[in-house]
Order: structure tokens, then C-alpha cells, then sequence
């Protein structure tokens, strides 16, 4: 018992010490400006729709049944995460009372909700690994930046002050998982062909 305590020890101070250099350290004035901005739905939705109407254009049936699939893999991955929260009932950083003197929150508002896992990690790299491995090889569509996307967006997590360090690792493994589901169910049943996409 007294190795694991000290094992969680140092991974809780580890945690805390990593958010800080991220949040307050790491900072400057074109992140303080870009990040918030950029974990927004308003930001990465119109990236998320293009694919599903791309899908649903240029593979009828199959594109529809992408789709599905797409929104599974999300609600598979997001239902995890929260599951996870709810367990775990870990606060937030902007909420726990000692993290919250030595970080900038830089959002109007800590959400109540609990930390660990994150969401956003979860559902932006379940996305990242479904589509990936569903239209890697279906040109021109350009699939594996999506998973520096996903860490992008999971940084302005950290950064705007909402989550921890191990939130975004319980949440990308979470998401990893889900896509890779996802989408081996549906390479094996609705694989998407190689077409002349309409443009």
C-alpha cells in the first residue's frame, strides 16, 4: 500500500506541476488568443460535417452507414468519458481549491462537471481514429493530421486550465479505443472504395 501511494504521489504532483508549466510557464499571447477559440464546437464542427458530407456524397449507402458509424464511434466515447467522471469524481483544477491558486483560467467559467476523463480527448481522438482508418487510403482525403488536430485541441484543454495532464491520456485512450471498434466493424461490413470524389 505504501508503494502506491507514493506511486500516486508522484503521478498527482507530476500532474500538477506538468498543468502549471502549460498554463501559466508555456504561455503567450497568440495561444491565449487561438487556444479557447480552438476547443470551441463552433471551430471543429465544420470539419467533422465536411467529412460526413463528403462520405455521403461520394459512397451513397456506404457514405450513410459511415455516418452512423461516425456518430456511434462519438457516442460510444463520450459515454465512457462520462462514465469515467463519475467514478472517479475528480475535480477540475479550476475547481479544486489548491490547484486554482497557481492557475489562469481562461474561460469564462469552470464547468462543475468532473475532470477525470476528458471528453473533448476522448471524442476528438475516437473521431480522429475512426475516420483515419476508415478513408486513409481514399484520395485525396488526407486522414493522419487529424490526430495532431485532436492533441491540439486536448492542449487547449491543459492550456485554458480545465484539465489535467492524466484527463487527456484516460480520455485519448478512451477515444482510441472507440474508433478502433468502430471502425473495424465498419471496414468489415461497409469498407469504402477507392472513387472520382465530387468535389
Amino acid at each position: 500500500m505504501a508503494i502506491l501511494s507514493a506511486f500516486w504521489e508522484t503521478i498527482k504532483l507530476w500532474d500538477q506541476t506538468t498543468l502549471f508549466h502549460i498554463n501559466q510557464v508555456w504561455s503567450n499571447k497568440t495561444f491565449d488568443a487561438v487556444l479557447p477559440w480552438l476547443r470551441e464546437s463552433a471551430t471543429w464542427l465544420p470539419l467533422y460535417l465536411f467529412y460526413s458530407v463528403f462520405a455521403l456524397a461520394n459512397f451513397g449507402k456506404r457514405g450513410a452507414a459511415w455516418v452512423i458509424f461516425f456518430l456511434i464511434c462519438v457516442t460510444i466515447s463520450d459515454q465512457v468519458s462520462n462514465y469515467f467522471k463519475h467514478w472517479i469524481e475528480r475535480p477540475r483544477p479550476c475547481n479544486d481549491p489548491f490547484m486554482a491558486q497557481y492557475i489562469r483560467l481562461r474561460l469564462e467559467y469552470c464547468s462543475p462537471s468532473f475532470s477525470f476523463t476528458s471528453s473533448h480527448a476522448a471524442n476528438h481522438f475516437g473521431v480522429a481514429m475512426f475516420i483515419h482508418f476508415t478513408m486513409k487510403n481514399i484520395k485525396p482525403i488526407k486522414t493522419s493530421w487529424l490526430f495532431l488536430w485532436a492533441f491540439t485541441i486536448c492542449y487547449a484543454q491543459m492550456y485554458v486550465g480545465i484539465h489535467y495532464p492524466t484527463d487527456i491520456l484516460g480520455g485519448t485512450l478512451i477515444g482510441l479505443f472507440a474508433g478502433w471498434i468502430a471502425s473495424n466493424v465498419f471496414n468489415r461490413r461497409f469498407k469504402l472504395l477507392q472513387i472520382n470524389p465530387v468535389y
